[in-house]
């Protein structure tokens, strides 16, 4: 679900996540496992492309049965896919797959990881990938992981030694790896960070199976000397999950993608290939690797305290071990090895806050601040057990407030504190810093070095609090958040954003003229601070123009909106542009819009972006008037339909019987219709009976994995993997005679150009003989793929199957695909022409 609710700021594209949710507040059981953890020194690194192409099997029994820091570099944000759970696409669908990668994480116990790498859709080999994506800055991406998170272990999820067989992205993820394992332990290789210290993993594999061997028979034959196997079937009586259940759990977390997965028990058996590194001649995978608090200078005192906590845990009284705990965070804290002094310092301390039933939390009097604005904290201090602890003292970073409080924190008494703050007029607008510059077309443009690999920006508005255990004192950090009773959701957490002063947005994001007509653009502006006014003004494309040049606003209160119209006049020549706001407010210029993205599946998200909006004067007929649009996957087809002047009803099952869809001129299906829709397989004699009584029926792509129907259409097709990734790749017309081609809009080979990331995917690749082709396409170097568009007659009516990529086309504005697209509607109410043949 997308609401655009408007904001602003210069031209760059922002986000604001909410890192904030609920606070953890783990059971005893949950806290004897971090304290397990706590006493395993070593680390796994699963390196693949996508979100979703990770192992959650491995990652999950690395983090929960071996004990070991894992995580997961995802090289790509996942932006060049589709979307089953809305219609956000690009850089919108990649935050939602951020957060579902991170979501995932905390279910499988794993960490997160990404480059600057742009997924840009599919690639059929990875050279193209590599020159698509800055190479070398990816390159550098990994290293600079590698030696931040320094693992013992890499694992690669794809071959590299099978270029154009697979995902060119996949295998790119792959070769990379291959190539920074060697180069983060090369003194002359530099990497962006600071922190810039060389490091040496052990030992690199790659995650094998069965599939990269053709069949089961294949891989039972193969020699398996080299691989390593390991049953991660593990049965955890603590949390009454298997592992591959936690997994499945975790992987079901990729919802945009479809990928819920039902759990199994028992026994299941992963291989592991040796690459490079030290071979594992007993086939363990940390052999040769001390694990133990031995790995560290100073470690030997730590682990007879923590061994015995271990050993003495009191499931019914955690707190008992909060006083060995503290001994060994005083001794971990004068660690050497800054690595594992920084990670098992921020674990120790959560331990011994879960053991006092420590609750520290600060939340801002509302959700949202602009700067120079005054706004409060509620800070909370509660511990709920008998060990002594003094809250000495509080700080708000960065806002330089410090206060001494030297409160004792009594058994079950909470301390209550309120702060008045000022945001300093230099805060930045809370925002993801990938997003945060222009990028190009395969990378993301970071300037901030030190950020790359993080999933997200840090918060910077943080309240810390020193806490006294007996003489020893423990900082302990809790990000500023905003919380609210919803009636039924009950209490809901979202993050404190300091967000501009102003939003705007329009109403469309593409705006058709057909014809010479001016049409009326509304601009919604939305104040986020009482007491604004200033001036709005549309920038438009040469020979566009606007009336009135300006509007004078004012907004009272904050999260006030009003609606501006402004009268858009086109040229008479077939134009396009783009079209985006000014707000003048004093001497600050904004230009942005905010988009709201709420799925229960993941934190809400508010992502700042440039309020545009295409404009496009196109030479379109149509013929028809009354069309039904049946949803599949997500897509924004029907807006676009309305933009040309079409009715168009959304169809739910209830409405998809014969004697309801005669009326329609024609039905479209969505993409995946037939993957998604689980009662497709009922409806569909109703569709092919509407078709056959004079109807046009229009099914967008489909997959042939998880199929609900036995067929596409009415006469046999067959679908493929085909598709043609390049978007600029040459669309001959084979059939130019062909209705669909001339009528009512004559398309040409120019139709096809300023097409975006694809032509066109899944294309059938046998049919019956009563559809006609009209499109040849390929990529480079490969045969020609003619099932893009097919068209039948059935009875009286007419059925077209598309594998192009509409759904990408007409939300961007592209001009022939609306055109095409309306021929396709059109299709068999030409009666000045001869009927398309059987």
């Amino acid at each position: 679900m997308k609401k655009t609710v408007l904001s602003l700021l210069l031209i760059s594209i922002f986000t604001i996540y909410s890192i904030a949710q609920a606070p953890k507040k783990p059971n005893s059981s949950e806290i004897f496992e971090s304290i397990q953890k706590l006493n395993f020194l070593g680390s796994v690194l699963y390196v693949a492309a996508h979100p979703d192409d990770e192992n959650t099997n491995l990652i999950s029994y690395f983090s929960n049965d071996v004990k070991a820091q894992t995580a997961y570099l995802s090289l790509t944000r996942g932006d060049g896919g589709q979307n089953l759970t809305g219609s956000e696409l690009k850089e919108l669908l990649g935050v939602i797959r951020t957060q579902e990668l991170l979501e995932a994480r905390k279910i499988d116990g794993g960490k997160q990881f990404f480059t600057r790498a742009n997924d840009f859709g599919y690639s059929k080999h990875p050279d193209e990938t590599l020159e698509i994506w800055n190479k070398e800055e990816v390159l550098n991406d990994i290293v600079t992981v590698i030696r931040n998170f320094k693992p013992d272990v890499i694992i690669n999820r794809f071959d590299h030694r099978t270029p154009g067989s697979t995902h060119g992205h996949h295998t790119a993820s792959a070769m990379l790896s291959v190539e920074a394992f060697d180069l983060a332990s090369d003194k002359a290789y530099k990497t962006h960070s600071k922190n810039d210290i060389i490091w040496q993993p052990k030992r690199l594999f790659f995650n094998t199976s069965w599939w990269f061997y053709g069949s089961k028979e294949n891989f039972d034959k193969a020699d398996k000397t080299n691989l390593v196997s390991l049953d991660i079937g593990t049965f955890y009586p603590e949390k009454g999950l298997s592992n591959n259940e936690i997994a499945s759990l975790s992987r079901s977390k990729h919802q945009s993608q479809g990928f819920g997965t039902t759990g199994s028990r028992g026994s299941q058996t992963e291989y592991l290939e040796f690459l490079k590194g030290d071979f594992p001649s007993n086939k363990k995978i940390f052999e040769g690797i001390d694990t133990t608090w031995n790995r560290v200078d100073g470690g030997k005192a730590i682990a007879a305290i923590l061994n015995k906590v271990e050993l003495q845990y009191d499931f019914k009284n955690p707190s008992a071990s909060i006083p060995n705990l503290v001994k060994a965070y005083k001794l971990i804290s004068q660690l050497k090895d800054e690595h594992w002094k920084k990670i098992k310092s921020k674990e120790i301390k959560e331990i011994i806050a879960a053991c006092a039933g420590l609750y520290l939390e600060a939340v801002a009097n509302s959700s949202s601040a602009t700067v120079n604005t005054q706004n409060s904290i509620k800070i909370e201090a509660i511990n709920r057990s008998n060990a002594e602890i003094i809250l000495k003292k509080i700080s708000i970073n960065p806002l330089e407030i410090t206060n001494s409080i030297g409160q004792k924190l009594n058994n079950n008494q909470p301390f209550e504190t309120s702060y008045k703050i000022k945001i300093p007029d230099n805060a930045k607008e809370t925002s993801p810093y990938w997003l945060r510059e222009k990028g190009t077309l395969g990378m993301y443009k970071v300037t901030d070095l030190e950020l790359i690999g993080l999933p997200e920006t840090p918060r910077t508005l943080a309240v810390n609090f020193i806490l006294d255990f007996k003489g020893i004192e423990i900082p302990i950090t809790k990000e500023v958040v905003y919380k609210y009773n919803d009636p039924v959701k009950g209490e809901v957490y979202k993050p404190f954003e300091i967000l501009p002063e102003v939003s705007a947005s329009f109403n469309e994001k593409v705006y058709i003229f057909s014809n010479n007509n001016s049409r009326e653009i509304t601009l919604k502006v939305k104040s986020v601070k009482d007491s604004l006014q200033g001036k709005i003004s549309l920038c438009i494309p040469e020979n566009w123009k606007v009336f009135p040049e300006n509007i004078q606003f004012k907004l009272h209160q904050k999260g006030e909106e009003q609606s501006f119209q402004f009268e858009v006049y086109p040229p008479k020549n077939q134009s396009e542009g783009l079209i985006s706001p000014i707000i003048e407010i004093g001497n600050k210029t904004y230009t942005n819009e905010l988009v709201e993205i709420d799925y229960n599946h993941i934190p809400f998200q508010s992502v700042i972006k440039p309020a545009e909006a295409k404009i496009v004067r196109l030479e379109i007929q149509k013929k028809g008037q009354l069309v039904g649009y049946i949803h599949g996957a997500g897509d924004d087809v029907p807006t676009a339909l309305r933009q040309i002047g079409y009715t168009v009803v959304e169809l739910n099952e209830n409405d998809i019987i014969f004697e309801k869809l005669k009326n329609f001129d024609a039905v479209v299906l969505g993409i995946r219709a037939y993957n998604t829709n689980t009662r497709s397989k009922f409806y569909q004699k109703d569709l092919f009976e509407y078709v056959k009584n004079g109807g046009t029926l229009i099914t967008q792509y489909n997959t042939s994995f998880r199929l609900e129907v036995d067929q596409v259409a009415p006469f046999p097709l067959k679908l493929s993997h085909d598709r043609v990734t390049d978007e600029n790749s040459e669309v001959r017309i084979i059939n130019p005679n062909h209705e669909i081609l001339n009528y009512p809009n004559k398309i040409t080979k120019a139709d096809f150009e300023g097409w975006i990331q694809e032509r066109g995917l899944y294309f059938p690749n046998e049919w019956d003989s009563n559809f006609e082709t009209v499109l040849s396409i390929n990529d480079k170097n490969e045969t020609p793929k003619n099932g893009s568009l097919l068209v039948a007659k059935f009875g009286k009516g007419n059925f077209v199957y598309s594998g192009l990529s509409f759904f990408r086309e007409l939300p961007e504005g592209v001009s022939g695909a609306y055109r095409l697209f309306a021929n396709m509607v059109s299709v068999g109410k030409n009666t000045t022409e001869k009927p398309i043949k059987n």
